[in-house]
């Protein structure tokens, strides 16, 4: 009996844990069911969403697309307004171009025309004479020369003693114009410098035995001496400020050594110009250093430091590139381009003005020059080479280096165009001057009035002088524009050296 209980037990229990898992089952599919369910509710609730937010992008893309749209119809239509316009100047182009043509080829066949009867007449004269027109024009003149030489003198002599009051009163004219031009205000000490002395006995001895000292420290220095009624002071004039400076350390030496006369004079003249070399280079180097411009050629350096001496417009010219070349520096930072290219190119653009007077071309191409022969980088000579538009804008830097130059040039008071004139004048006279074949060196005094040129003795004769400074005179007239009169000075002086030993 107990038996047929335990499996009796046995089988109820089975049971009851079959039902009992079998209702858990029906709870789990249920709650799968509902998840299901759930799950489809939130995919149709996101799936609403993500319409509406398409349908919302949708609507603002095509908003856009007819904004862009009717703007680019805006611009077709401005574009087709400038292209007629373009086709209708190009036409008005084409037919001034033509005119230009036809007028050349006119103008062409009157000089052919005119060469031709030149060419005709200058062969039948050949005809006659057996004799080419440069032929007989050298031969006349040097029969003349040899057989009338000494009467030519003695006339010159007499035109120049006959001529003597009209030049007296010239001189009047002159004087008034001088007056009248330096009535405007200049920048101090731009033309001439003081010096003081400690006595004005020493006045004497500066000039020296008929002038004897002051000629010889003229000629050596290239400026004008002015010794006058000021009490303690001398003047020196001169337009080169290079000169001045020389002339201006020689004179204060001989003051101080006291012995003064033409040997001495040529000696501390040349101490001077070494002198000013130093300074010069010194000059150079700190310019370098203060913008922060370093691995320059030496040579370079120096020629920088010349510009010390020199003024543009009334703007010292070092002092000029040294603020341009901190204004470069600002630019290129703001614009993120090469700040040490931007600095060296803009304190070496105005380089060439440092010897544009001994140098044929302009300052750019001067300069120019000058960095490619001692070795500057291409790309500073890029950034220097279009300051002044000569050359096409090949970088960063170079369009940063024009802003900077004319920066530093507009701002009020920083040039004075009347000065630069006036100083270019005066470099043209001399430029005029040692063009002439046989000239040793010139200097142009007295603000522009007189020219006064050295010759080589060996190379010119007493009546080549004379027609040196009458063919001088004549070229001035032709090439240059000018209030009052110049005095054209030729000086020939011959000078033997020997030595006892």
């Amino acid at each position: 009996m107990v038996g047929f209980a335990s499996i009796i037990g046995a089988i109820i229990g089975y049971y009851l844990r079959l039902i009992i898992a079998l209702g858990k089952k029906g709870s789990l599919e249920l709650e799968v069911k509902q998840m299901i369910l759930d799950a489809k509710e939130a995919a149709k609730k996101i799936t609403s969403e993500a319409e509406g937010k398409a349908s919302e992008t949708m609507k603002e893309l095509r908003n856009e697309m007819k904004e862009k749209e009717e703007k680019l119809k805006q611009t077709e239509n401005r574009l087709i307004k400038k292209e007629d316009l373009l086709d209708k100047r190009q036409i008005d182009i084409d037919k001034e171009v033509e005119a230009i043509k036809g007028k050349i080829s006119e103008i062409r066949e009157i000089r052919e025309k005119a060469e031709n009867l030149e060419k005709q007449r200058k062969a039948s004269l050949a005809k006659l004479a057996n004799l080419t027109e440069e032929e007989a024009k050298t031969e006349i003149i040097n029969l003349a020369e040899k057989k009338f030489e000494e009467d030519i003198m003695v006339r010159i002599k007499k035109l120049e003693s006959v001529g003597q009051e009209k030049l007296d009163r010239k001189a009047n004219e002159i004087l008034t114009s001088a007056v009248q031009r330096l009535s405007s205000s200049v920048v101090s000490d731009i033309m001439s410098t003081t010096v003081n002395i400690p006595s004005d006995e020493l006045k004497g001895k500066i000039i020296g035995k008929e002038g004897r000292n002051i000629k010889a420290f003229e000629r050596a220095t290239g400026v004008e001496v002015i010794v006058d009624d000021t009490p303690g002071a001398i003047i020196i004039s001169s337009f080169d400020p290079v000169r001045r400076q020389i002339a201006r350390m020689a004179l204060e030496n001989l003051i101080a050594d006291g012995r003064i006369q033409p040997a001495k004079i040529e000696s501390i003249v040349e101490k001077a110009k070494q002198d000013v070399n130093k300074i010069i280079k010194e000059k150079g180097e700190q310019a370098a250093y203060e913008c922060g411009v370093f691995n320059l050629d030496p040579r370079i350096i120096s020629i920088l430091g010349r510009l010390y001496f020199r003024t543009s417009y009334g703007q010292n010219v070092l002092q000029h590139s040294i603020e341009m070349a901190h204004l470069a520096g600002m630019l290129a930072e703001e614009l993120k381009a090469n700040v040490a290219i931007a600095k060296a190119g803009a304190l070496l653009h105005d380089i060439g003005k440092a010897v544009d007077h001994e140098v044929a071309g302009t300052h750019v191409d001067i300069g120019k020059r000058i960095l490619q022969k001692f070795g500057a980088g291409e790309e500073i000579i890029k950034a220097m080479h279009s300051h002044h538009e000569e050359y096409p804008y090949e970088t960063v830097e170079s369009v940063i280096v024009q802003v900077a130059d004319i920066i530093s040039g507009s701002r009020p008071g920083a040039r004075r165009d009347s000065v630069e004139n006036y100083l270019k004048r005066l470099q043209e006279l001399e430029a005029i001057t040692n063009s002439f074949k046989g000239v040793e060196k010139s200097y142009a005094l007295q603000a522009g009035r007189e020219i006064r040129v050295f010759v080589i003795p060996e190379e010119v004769s007493d009546l080549e002088a004379k027609k040196m400074a009458r063919d001088i005179a004549l070229k001035i007239e032709n090439e240059l524009k000018y209030p009052g009169e110049i005095k054209i000075n030729v000086i020939r002086e011959s000078r033997v050296i020997e030595f006892a030993r």
